[in-house]
C-alpha cells in the first residue's frame, strides 16, 4: 500500500531543542519527548493546527481521520488555498479527495504521492503507518511557513 522507506526516526523528523526552548516548545511544552508517542502526538497537533476550521475535517489520529480524503485536502489547501475550492468537496467522493489531494501536493509542494488512492478507497481505516509517513512529507515540506 505504501512506501515506508520515507519512515524517519526521531532524530531526523523534529529538530531539537535547546535549553531556551527549541522549535517545539509552543507545541510540547518545556520539555522535547524525542519518544515515538511525542513525536506522533507533535505531528498530529501540527496537522490540527493547519486544518482547524476546515469543514467536516477532525484529525484525532493517523487512521481513520483520514479516511475520505477531506483531511489531506485541508492540509494541503491551507498552503495552497488557490489551488482549488474545498468547499464544493464532499466526504462521500472519496476517490476525488485522494487524487486531488495527492495530485496537488506533489504539483504545487513536490510531495511525492506515497499512498495509492485505490488503497485508500478501500480501507474504512487506512494504516496509520502509512499515513503518518506521508503526512512527515507535508511537516517536512511545510514547517517554516
Amino acid at each position: 500500500m505504501c512506501d515506508l522507506w520515507g519512515l524517519v526516526s526521531s532524530n531526523t523528523l523534529l529538530p531539537s531543542a535547546t535549553a531556551s526552548g527549541g522549535p517545539m516548545q509552543g507545541l510540547m511544552g518545556g520539555g522535547l519527548s524525542r519518544s515515538a508517542s511525542g513525536i506522533k502526538d507533535f505531528l498530529l497537533q501540527w496537522c490540527q493546527s493547519r486544518t482547524r476550521g476546515y469543514k467536516n475535517v477532525q484529525i484525532e489520529n493517523f487512521s481513520s481521520s483520514w479516511n475520505d480524503g477531506l483531511a489531506f485536502c485541508a492540509l494541503i489547501h491551507h498552503f495552497y488555498p488557490d489551488a482549488f475550492d474545498f468547499n464544493q468537496l464532499d466526504a462521500k467522493n472519496k476517490r476525488h479527495n485522494f487524487t486531488l489531494a495527492f495530485k496537488t501536493a506533489d504539483e504545487k509542494a513536490g510531495i511525492a504521492p506515497l499512498l495509492d488512492v485505490d488503497d485508500m478507497v478501500a480501507m474504512a481505516r487506512p494504516d496509520w503507518k502509512c499515513v503518518f509517513t506521508y503526512v512527515q512529507s507535508f511537516y517536512r515540506r511545510f514547517k517554516d511557513e
